[in-house]
């Protein structure tokens, strides 16, 4: 589509708003006045691009999750990193069928970050001179408001993607509380000219990711705000789903997207870290395998070199003597992942 672009490598991409949109940009040509005039456009509709891949884990998913959408519940797709739940959280809002705002949780955020803020004042002269020997003159002054994501999403509702909504620290989301429970913003700058708040749009639907609480630069989500989302906890997709994933991702044939999955689900079971490595892991080699004309055989040198690459990282933490043993490890997977493969085209060969 004319105008789409990706959405940070997801499988999704932004689509032109112009249709959908005709209605809400008239109804905010009326309130241009009194904003910045270069308040940020980040409204945009999610479609699936080529490389997004369907299967009836995610439709199962997708299903669940928009049960408690339409009700009106925020949903909170919870995981460790790899994953895909942002991917998911744009497959979902797509189902929505409503423009869509997204966010980055940032550690340095407040909440005007997500709100908005005065950024100065706007000031209006009249003079009226039409009879010579009288001169009247009015001056008017009024707040000048730079409107952020969030107060835009509940006023027009539209579907807010929060991604990784933990990295931004508790006191920013406080203002998430009323919006979620009793559908009112507060706005205390606009205090003297909306009453302090605004109504929360019937539309406006919430959709928030995160990462564990042990990974760097995450925060703990205050109790208050957890106990108002429904959290469904994503793990590793299904074999199946990983390997079409890989496959649309990047091209290779499915035999090879088979071994370069089944490789990499061999190798999450060792150590203690079985979140690692991820379906990235999986993308990363079958497109190196893509891009090089090789295949994942055992006999195959590009194979192994890009094998050690992307997965020789300390997340078995397996040591022997003080000296990693992922290498090895690798190794191992290869040759009991590759060999009955070999086997089995050799006899069907003979």
């Amino acid at each position: 589509m004319k105008g789409a672009q990706d959405l940070n490598g997801s499988g999704y991409r932004s689509a032109p708003l112009e249709s959908l949109l005709e209605q809400e940009e008239t109804e905010a040509d009326a309130r241009a006045d009194d904003r910045a005039p270069d308040a940020p456009d980040s409204v945009f509709l999610p479609e699936a691009s080529d490389g997004f891949v369907s299967s009836p884990y995610v439709e199962d998913l997708t299903q669940r999750a928009l049960t408690y959408l339409e009700i009106g519940y925020p949903l909170h797709l919870a995981g460790f990193a790899g994953t895909g739940k942002t991917t998911i959280a744009f497959h979902i809002a797509a189902k929505l069928g409503r423009p869509v705002i997204l966010i980055h949780g940032d550690d340095e955020f407040v909440s005007s970050d997500l709100t908005g803020k005065d950024v100065g004042y706007k000031k209006s002269k009249f003079i009226d001179n039409y009879i010579h020997s009288v001169l009247k003159s009015e001056e008017n002054m009024r707040v000048l408001w730079m409107e952020n994501r969030l107060t835009t999403a509940c006023r027009d509702g539209y579907t807010l993607i929060y991604d990784e909504f933990n990295r931004s620290r508790a006191e920013a989301n406080n203002v998430l509380l009323s919006v979620l429970e009793e559908k009112m913003l507060s706005l205390p700058s606009l205090g003297k000219v909306q009453g302090g708040y605004i109504e929360v749009h019937p539309e406006f639907r919430a959709i928030f990711t995160s990462n564990p609480e042990e990974y760097a630069g995450v925060h703990k989500a205050p109790d208050a705000l957890m106990d108002r989302l429904i959290t469904l906890d994503l793990g590793h997709y299904d074999r199946e789903t990983e390997i079409r994933i890989a496959a649309a991702r990047s091209g290779i044939a499915r035999a090879d997207g088979e071994i370069v999955v089944d490789l990499v689900r061999e190798l999450r079971g060792v150590g203690v870290n079985n979140h690692r490595p991820t379906i990235r892991a999986c993308i990363a080699i079958a497109s190196v395998l893509a891009r090089k004309g090789a295949r994942a055989r055992i006999d195959d040198a590009v194979f192994r070199w890009v094998c050690h690459d992307v997965l020789n990282v300390d997340t078995a933490k397996v040591t022997r003597g003080g000296e990693s043993q992922m290498s090895h490890k690798i190794d191992e997977a290869i040759r009991k992942v590759c060999r009955p493969r070999a086997r089995a085209r050799r006899k069907v060969g003979g």
